[in-house]
This record gives structure tokens, C-alpha cells and sequence, in this order.
């Protein structure tokens, strides 16, 4: 049985409710209302104004498991589900939360892939800089892997945000909430130049607010960034695995190796928790079991 219609209303006020009150960014909005559209068309309630029980939520979790989701992608539907619920449970439009008792399927942590230090200067040099997108792709790579921003922020990027004079860039991350991220010289160069000239060629004497642009005059987006991004790793023999996050990725993995401790890593990437930063402790494990293996006399 169908019910997309009678939540409509309430999956509304659910997502107005995210964005008003918790401030949440555009794109986890749009992961919220993916998942419960999904989910609004496949429940199962008693009732048509009811909520669905945890029988009815179990076999919608299985339903996910059998069209090849994996354990990540279910337990975020399942977050998702369970703060619709708790809101419900607030609003007073349900008695009882039925996902109190379902539990999160079993996640395998894995490895963030991440580019060596050669592989790095290799796709920042890629770029060709007689071109005006090559100058601002080389701009675009070096404040991404300086930073480690997420390719929403860097995309979003506005030219206030970009504060040269203090060797800093103003990032506006999940949840509205706002930081500052150091940026190294040879990115600081690299936007400066672009700015400079590319831009100004790209927009032919049109105005923009954001700091990275099309030659059409708009924002670049981040599909646009991630085609660029691929076709830039071809150039240099990086073809697989290489996606925005992973220079995110690099970028966490080298300041660690560097000797940075977590909590600045948290700072920097924007995470709420310190958890979600702990993956790359992981990352440094693999690295010393390495680097036993090479050079201990008796490994």
C-alpha cells in the first residue's frame, strides 16, 4: 500500500523544520527529501494517517537491502527516517516512535582512499595555463587540496570569502555553521593569479559574487568540478577512484603525517564530531605497519 499522499504534508513540514530551525545546508535537505520520497512511497502503515510499525519499517529496510543499497546508504535512510519520526513524536502527530527498536545495519569501516604526495604535484600541474579554465582549474585543485573543503564549499565560494590578506578562506559548511581554514602560499598564488586574469577573461565584463566561474558568467558547479577533476587525472594516469573527496582525503592524511594532531584536523574539515575525523588514525595505522615492513631489520 502506497502512502506518499498522506505524508506529504507532514514530510514538508519535516524538511521547512530542518531548514528554519537546524539550519541544515541545501544538500542534506536534498538527501532528506530523496529518502523520505523513497520511503513515503514504499511504507506500509496501519492506517492511513498512521505511522508504519517496526514490522512494516523492517521489511522497508530489507526492501533497500534487496535493490543492492549498501549498509551506509540504508543506515542513512534509516537516520533519516528516525528524525522524521521524532518529529512526528514532537509535533504530537504519532503516539510512539516504532524505529526506537530497529538498529543500524552492520558498516564495515573503510579506508579513504588518498593520492601520494607525487600523485598530488602531478594533478596540480596538469592544468594547462594558457587557458583561462586551466588557470582556474589549477586554482580550484590548489585551494582544494590546501584547505580540504568540500567540493560544495569550494564551489560556493564567494569572493568576500577568499581573505588573501590574512592567508585565510571563510567557509559556510553543514549546518549553516561557519570557518575559517588556513590556506598555504602556493594556493594563495595560484587563486591571486587567477583572479587576477582567468576570471576577469572568463567573465568578459560581466559581475559575479562567486569566487569560481564558468565562461558563461555562472557559478561552476560541482558536477562540473568532478568531469574537470576526472579529465585532469587522466592527463597525469590517475583514472580511477579520484572524485573531489579524495584530495579531501590527501589532504587530512598528509597533515596527520606532517605531525598535525586530530582536533586541528577536525577544525579544519568542518566535522561536528571528532569520530567522523578518527577514520584517518586508520590511514596513519596502515602507514607505520608499512613502514615497519620496509626498513625494521626483523620485520
Amino acid at each position: 500500500m502506497q502512502c506518499a499522499a498522506p505524508y506529504s504534508v507532514h514530510i514538508q513540514a519535516f524538511l521547512d523544520y530542518c531548514r528554519i530551525e537546524k539550519g541544515l545546508a541545501a544538500n542534506s535537505l536534498e538527501a532528506y527529501a530523496r529518502d523520505l520520497a523513497r520511503f513515503a512511497a514504499n511504507c506500509e502503515p496501519e492506517a492511513p494517517e498512521a505511522f508504519p510499525g517496526p514490522e512494516a519499517l523492517r521489511r522497508y529496510l530489507d526492501s533497500l537491502s534487496q535493490r543492492g543499497l549498501g549498509s551506509r546508504s540504508i543506515a542513512r535512510h534509516l537516520t533519516t527516517v528516525r528524525s522524521f519520526a521524532a518529529f512526528l513524536l514532537r509535533e504530537g502527530r504519532i503516539q510512539q516512535d516504532p524505529t526506537a527498536y530497529l538498529t543500524l545495519p552492520k558498516q564495515w569501516q573503510n579506508l579513504p582512499k588518498y593520492l601520494s604526495h607525487k600523485e598530488i604535484d602531478q594533478l596540480l600541474e596538469a592544468p594547462d595555463p594558457a587557458k583561462p579554465t586551466g588557470v582556474r582549474d589549477r586554482a580550484m585543485l590548489q585551494l582544494l587540496y590546501a584547505s580540504g573543503l568540500r567540493v560544495s564549499e569550494l564551489c560556493e565560494l564567494q569572493l568576500s570569502d577568499f581573505m588573501e590578506d590574512v592567508g585565510v578562506v571563510r567557509v559556510m559548511g553543514k549546518g549553516s555553521k561557519q570557518r575559517l581554514v588556513p590556506v598555504g602560499r602556493p594556493a594563495l598564488a595560484a587563486v591571486r593569479e587567477y583572479r587576477k586574469g582567468a576570471r576577469l577573461l572568463l567573465l568578459r565584463g560581466r559581475s559575479s559574487r562567486y569566487l569560481f566561474v564558468t565562461a558563461r558568467g555562472s557559478r561552476l558547479t560541482r558536477q562540473a568540478f568532478w568531469k574537470l577533476l576526472t579529465g585532469q587525472g587522466r592527463k597525469v594516469g590517475i583514472f580511477h577512484h579520484l572524485t573531489p573527496h579524495v584530495l579531501r582525503h590527501s589532504f587530512a592524511t598528509h597533515l596527520l603525517e606532517g605531525g598535525a594532531d586530530l582536533r586541528s584536523v577536525q577544525t579544519m574539515l568542518g566535522h561536528a564530531d571528532i569520530s567522523t575525523t578518527q577514520i584517518y588514525t586508520h590511514v596513519m595505522r596502515s602507514r607505520l605497519r608499512k613502514t615497519v615492513d620496509d626498513h625494521h631489520p626483523r620485520a
